[in-house]
């Protein structure tokens, strides 16, 4: 600690000045969108993030234009939603066992299930996904079908089974989105960006 030890907010400021300089700088971003690509290269403590990450022209306002109207943020796991700031949206999860039953009986994982069974709340909602390319795809079937439009799609799961291929068939959606290209991703990049964004809306804390 007296070697390396900073305080906490000397860490952060010191962190994110290094991430500034990874970032391209032809990447057309706006400043906030800069600064959620920061926030999730340094929640994931890897500067490759940077040249890898994609953000929808549209993404930022649209996404807090909903947290400021308290739309809600469904997260595809217990472990994007407990990462996020407290705030005044509600926050749903996918992966829940209220859903086990209807995940069981369609043959798909909770997470696809999960998200299906929070339609209505992913309309004009904000989905937060970090871990499972499933919940990512099931939300992208129900898009297309015209069953629910979110207001923005964090969409970085991680892993190496169809976590890129959902990835990139998010990105051929017209609706609003940030992910990262690849394998790479998982649930502290998602909430990181959901968290970036909070902040950059000024949201106060409530009760989820």
């Amino acid at each position: 600690m007296d070697r390396y030890g900073l305080p906490p907010v000397e860490i952060e400021a010191r962190s994110l000045q290094l991430v500034e300089g990874a970032i391209p700088a032809c990447s057309g971003w706006t400043s906030e969108a800069r600064d959620v690509v920061k926030r999730m290269v340094y929640a994931a403590g890897d500067l490759a993030l940077a040249g890898l990450a994609h953000v929808h022209p549209d993404a930022v306002d649209a996404g807090l234009e909903a947290i400021r109207a308290g739309a809600p943020i469904v997260c595809d796991v217990r472990m994007v939603a407990t990462g996020l700031r407290a705030c005044a949206n509600p926050v749903r999860v996918a992966v829940s066992t209220d859903f086990s039953t209807d995940a069981t009986a369609a043959g798909i994982t909770r997470a696809a299930a999960g998200m299906r069974q929070l339609a209505s709340d992913l309309e004009g909602g904000l989905a937060v996904i970090g871990n499972a390319p499933t919940a990512l795809l099931a939300l992208l079937d129900m898009v297309d079908a015209g069953i629910c439009q979110p207001a923005l799609i964090i969409g970085v799961p991680v892993g190496f089974v169809a976590a890129a291929e959902s990835k990139q068939e998010l990105m051929k959606r017209a609706t609003p989105f940030i992910t990262v290209e690849g394998s790479r991703g998982g649930s502290p990049v998602a909430a990181a960006a959901m968290n970036a964004l909070l902040l950059l809306a000024g949201s106060q804390p409530g009760q989820t």
